[in-house]
């Protein structure tokens, strides 16, 4: 079995997110005292006394609002919900009962699920009186979030409600997939064309992604996450206190747990500054990646088409030559199965390992076609590669001075090395050391 799943549910700015957060152990939500921060469902791992299991925080439900977006946030705490072995029911001591938390109250009633009413926001326990709450007929819990007050009451609670005999999954090669991009560039259509149902809202507005969410799946057999982050703009398009700052944080985060990074691209609109230098980061943090030109359904095409774009995309990404690229269409499925193959593509490459032997072999080749050239009268002589390691794969190329070896013979045994193991998809890195493996 896995491991149980705890939703928490409640009306906008109750302290769910701020909970979640501690409960975690690290800052997963985005909290802000501003309602619907939280729009889509955010996983994170936890542990109590033992027992591991799943926190799913939730944004604030409105049932009775028209604005569509609230629409779209009850959709996913719904659907929470259904998959919870036990809810959190989260009010706010501070500001009352609310016709919101009657509302909230009435829907919970319904799941038939162990649904446990948190009151939040309670910062003098022995002078505090919450029994208008019981109102609402759940067995209640006082805490204080911010200050971890009662919240070990309360979990002593949740895990009563875990399945007898319940085991962790193992651990396991779980590839994770980071979607990343500019706003509406189609991550979020992606991410849910790809699972194969809705997982995150989608609209027309940018911006509507705002924490990177992580939702595991299997395809043929094998395990992923995938990642579905907010839309990167330009620097100078984000206020300095506004949510979308760690929204971008949390993006660029999400680039480093990552396996595998899809760049995806608006095709109507071609890869733009901004598209080149989110590509820039990924390449700085090592990682394998897809270039995704998405929308492809849109652009009106002849025989040369596609090669137009690949020369585009070769002039912009001239500091990752090693891209590889894809045109797909979120919208109607177009080459979404071709995409994961290019995943396990890129992942493969990722994490490539060549014996000793081999290497050593590949690199005398290459000294015997081009030598080191001279400098100051003096030549560069590489005594031994090895590889330490993967992800990207990694050579150390130890010589008899590294100052000798020119920035441009250094390029030219990385491309070597590169051609000869087909590790395209992927960065590679190359680090001179003085001396022999032995000294070393």
């Amino acid at each position: 079995m896995i491991k149980p799943l705890v939703a928490i549910v409640g009306k906008p700015n109750v302290g769910k997110s701020t909970f979640f957060n501690k409960v975690c152990g690290e800052r997963i939500s985005i909290v802000a005292d501003l309602p619907g921060v939280t729009r889509d469902r955010i996983y994170g791992d936890a542990e109590w006394c033992g027992h591991k299991f799943t926190l799913v925080d939730t944004g604030g439900i409105q049932l009775k609002s028209e604005d569509s977006m609230f629409k779209h946030i009850k959709q996913q705490a719904e659907i929470a919900v259904d998959l919870a072995d036990v809810i959190l029911f989260f009010a706010d001591y501070k500001t009352g009962l609310t016709m919101d938390d009657y509302d909230v109250a009435t829907l919970m009633r319904k799941t038939n699920k162990p649904v446990l009413l948190v009151i939040n926001k309670v910062d003098h326990f022995m002078e505090s009186d919450w029994s208008d709450f019981y109102s609402l007929g759940f067995e209640l819990f006082p805490i204080a979030a911010e200050q971890k007050q009662g919240v070990g009451d309360l979990l002593d609670r949740v895990i009563e409600f875990f399945p007898e005999g319940y085991m962790d999954e193992p651990e396991d090669d779980t590839i994770k997939i980071a979607v990343v991009g500019k706003p509406n560039a189609g991550k979020s259509s992606l991410t849910n064309k790809i699972l194969g149902y809705d997982r995150t809202i989608v609209s027309d507005v940018a911006g509507t992604t705002r924490d990177a969410i992580d939702t595991p799946f299997e395809y043929n057999g094998k395990k992923y996450v995938i990642i579905d982050t907010a839309g990167m703009r330009r620097k100078r398009a984000i206020e300095d206190d506004s949510v979308e700052q760690y929204s971008v944080m949390r993006s660029l985060n999400a680039v480093r747990r990552a396996d595998v990074c899809l760049i995806v691209m608006d095709a109507n609109e071609g890869l733009s500054e901004q598209d080149v230098k989110i590509a820039g980061f990924i390449h700085e943090e090592g990682k394998p990646s897809v270039v995704v030109v998405n929308k492809w359904d849109l652009i009106e095409k002849d025989t040369n088409t596609v090669l137009k774009f690949k020369k585009q995309l070769e002039c912009d990404l001239a500091f990752m030559d090693y891209f590889r690229y894809i045109t797909v269409s979120a919208l109607t499925g177009q080459r979404v199965n071709k995409l994961m193959e290019e995943i396990n593509y890129v992942y493969a490459k990722s994490t490539f390992r060549c014996s000793t032997g081999m290497l050593n072999d590949v690199v005398a080749d290459a000294i015997r076609a081009v030598e080191p050239p001279a400098i100051s009268g003096r030549r560069a002589k590489i005594k031994y590669v090895t590889q330490p390691s993967t992800q990207p794969p990694t050579f150390v190329v130890f010589t008899n001075d590294a100052k000798l070896v020119h920035f441009s013979y250094r390029r030219y045994l990385e491309n070597y090395i590169r051609r000869a193991f087909s590790l395209d998809g992927t960065p590679i890195k190359m680090v001179f050391r003085d001396g022999s493996k032995d000294e070393e």
